[in-house]
C-alpha cells in the first residue's frame, strides 16, 4: 500500500522541508535585522519575509488536504504533479514577497490556481467514488471507454 502513495507522500515531504526552510529564513532575518521573539515587527525586508512564512503556514493545511484529497480520490500522479507545482509557487511567491509586496503577487494568483485544481480534482474524485460505490455509477469508467 506505501507504494500506491508514494508521490503524495514525496511531495508532502518536499513541502515540510520548504517550512522549515522558509522558518530558518525567518529566524535568519531576525538575526540580520535584531528583532528578537516575541516580538514580529521590525525592518520592512524583516516583516515581508515573516508575513510571506505566515501566509505559507496558513495556506499549508489546505494545500495537504488537498492534495491528498486530489490524489487519493482522483489521481496521485495529477495530483503529485500540481503539488510540485504549488511547492514551486510557494517559493516564488515567499522570495517575491521578501523583495517587494508586489513581488508576491505572481506567485499566489499560481498557488490559488493550483489549489482551485486540486480542490476540483479531489471533489471529481469523491463524487465519482460516491457514485460508484452507491449507485453503481461510474464517471471514470465511463470516460475510460470514451478514450
Amino acid at each position: 500500500m506505501a507504494g500506491d502513495l508514494i508521490f503524495l507522500a514525496a511531495v508532502s515531504l518536499l513541502s515540510a522541508f520548504q517550512q522549515c526552510h522558509f522558518a530558518w529564513l525567518v529566524g535568519k532575518s531576525r538575526m540580520k535585522h535584531k528583532v528578537m521573539p516575541p516580538a514580529v515587527t521590525g525592518a520592512p525586508e524583516f516583516d515581508r519575509t515573516f508575513r510571506a512564512q505566515q501566509n505559507c503556514v496558513e495556506f499549508y493545511p489546505i494545500f495537504l488536504t488537498v492534495l491528498w484529497t486530489a490524489g487519493w480520490f482522483c489521481n496521485q500522479e495529477l495530483a503529485s504533479f500540481l503539488g510540485v507545482l504549488y511547492v514551486f509557487a510557494r517559493y516564488k511567491y515567499f522570495h517575491g514577497y521578501v523583495q517587494s509586496v508586489k513581488g508576491r503577487l505572481t506567485g499566489f494568483y499560481l498557488n490559488l490556481i493550483i489549489l482551485m485544481c486540486l480542490i476540483t480534482l479531489g471533489a471529481a474524485g469523491i463524487v465519482n467514488s460516491f457514485l460508484d460505490e452507491y449507485l453503481d455509477f461510474s464517471i471514470m469508467k465511463k470516460l475510460r471507454k470514451l478514450f
